[in-house]
């Protein structure tokens, strides 16, 4: 993130500058069209939502993010079918020179630098539960201040452990509907068979076992919020019946026969990105927009690591210790806190402070470096499956991490015995070539086609 304060953070100023980027469409359809970002970041895609649209059929309906850095313009390839090309070089997350053009489909657009803009932060270091004086935290902050005052439908895209659960019982709280109810529905926790009764509810009889009416998470929810986590995880086949529920405010539970009205505020939240996940058939746009009115991107824990004693502060003061952050963690281990990419986000970090303050010292295991590049997962031995690296992360993050790993190595090894030809490794794992075109994108393998 590349804000820059106008001002010294304190109690008496809430604004900073970022800057921004400017493209400008060189060739294609939409030749001669600009586009400049009210924001660092600039999205282009075929799809209404998208900063710059562009009406050509070869390019992807969010096809590219792209992100004013300090060391220029970052590009990440947001599941295109077509790709991303410099030249004769396809990226898939890298950053360019200022001046660089895109080549997206039969279209072409030049990137440069915009005018800086004006944006709002937060007064303070906390809200609700959340904490952070940094200005991504700060930044975020004003947005959920900003968004629980109307009745839009917010998507919170995060990281595992960044909190993303926080942050809607906040929109919930500083909004109308905080006196109302706040119900939790973790799409990635249940069973397929089972989202549909936890949602809307079944009548006695509708399926084996459903031996008594169950009221679901909507009605439970009515008058107040509806939390949808790990949205990203619903099942395709449930996304039409969410989608028609959140249109109609009525539907009807699973074996029943009469509308059932509801006035319920949506709030999701996914580690996925849903733009790709739209490209690739898995996740319906329609449904995606209904659920992103308003999208709040949460940074990971080595975004913000000017963060690192605050939080540490925090969490000290939670479990009831009397203990200074300076006694407790010196700074040798403080340097190691900095120096960790946190897979497990502000979740694992405040399992490092319980475990430190369990045993009054600090555990340097349980934030071992060594073998984990920056943002990855923890490293795992996929033959051997040493766990000793997980353990300080929830079940679902340990679980994640060890699905992360195997594709990467599983796809690598096919890539490797099909000298890098990407159709005939489909085949071999006997797996959708798109699918696999997915998973190197998502574990950035080289496309060998």
């Amino acid at each position: 993130m590349s804000t820059k304060t106008t001002l010294p953070w304190s109690e008496d100023h809430a604004h900073a500058t970022v800057d921004t980027l400017r493209v400008i469409v060189r060739e294609g359809p939409a030749s001669g069209t600009t586009c400049t970002a009210e924001r660092e970041t600039l999205s282009v895609g075929s799809a209404h939502g998208n900063d710059l649209v562009v009406e050509d059929p070869t390019v992807s309906r969010f096809h590219v993010e792209l992100r004013h850095t300090s060391h220029g313009v970052g590009v990440r390839d947001t599941g295109s079918t077509n790709g991303v090309f410099v030249g004769a070089i396809r990226i898939g997350d890298g950053v360019v020179p200022f001046g660089t053009q895109l080549r997206l489909g039969r279209t072409t657009i030049e990137i440069l630098e915009g005018e800086p803009r004006e944006i709002a932060v937060h007064v303070g270091d906390s809200l609700g539960e959340l904490h952070g004086r940094s200005p991504a935290m700060r930044r975020l902050m004003s947005q959920i201040e900003r968004a629980a005052r109307t009745e839009a439908s917010v998507l919170i895209v995060g990281e595992s452990g960044t909190g993303k659960e926080l942050i809607a019982r906040s929109l919930h709280d500083l909004g109308p509907r905080a006196e109302k109810p706040f119900v939790v529905v973790d799409c990635g926790a249940l069973a397929p068979n089972l989202v549909a009764s936890e949602l809307f509810g079944h009548e006695r009889g509708s399926f084996t076992g459903a031996d008594r009416q169950h009221v679901g998470a909507f009605e439970r929810a009515s008058g107040g919020t509806l939390f949808l986590d790990e949205i990203g995880e619903l099942p395709p086949e449930l996304q039409p019946m969410l989608l028609g529920a959140l249109e109609r405010r009525r539907f009807r539970r699973v074996g029943g026969t009469k509308d059932i009205e509801v006035d319920v505020r949506v709030v999701a939240a996914t580690h996925r990105d849903l733009r790709a996940e739209v490209n690739d058939g898995r996740f319906r746009l329609d449904l995606y927009y209904r659920l992103a009115v308003v999208p709040l991107r949460v940074p990971a824990l080595r975004e913000r690591l000017e963060d690192l004693e605050l939080l540490v502060d925090r969490f000290l003061r939670e479990l009831g210790s009397d203990a200074s952050v300076d006694t407790l963690f010196p700074e040798s281990f403080r340097a190691s806190l900095r120096a960790h990419p946190w897979p497990g986000n502000v979740r694992e970090l405040k399992n490092v402070v319980e475990a430190t303050v369990a045993m009054g010292e600090p555990l340097v295991d349980l934030i071992d470096t060594s073998g984990i590049d920056r943002g990855s997962r923890p490293p795992v031995d996929v033959d051997g499956i040493p766990m000793a690296p997980l353990y300080p992360l929830a079940y679902k993050d340990a679980r994640a991490a060890l699905v992360h790993e195997f594709e990467r190595r599983y796809i690598q090894h096919w890539l490797e015995q099909t000298q890098g030809n990407v159709a005939h490794a489909a085949r071999e794992a006997k797996m959708d070539r798109s699918h696999l075109f997915h998973l190197l994108r998502r574990h950035d393998l080289r496309d060998e086609r």
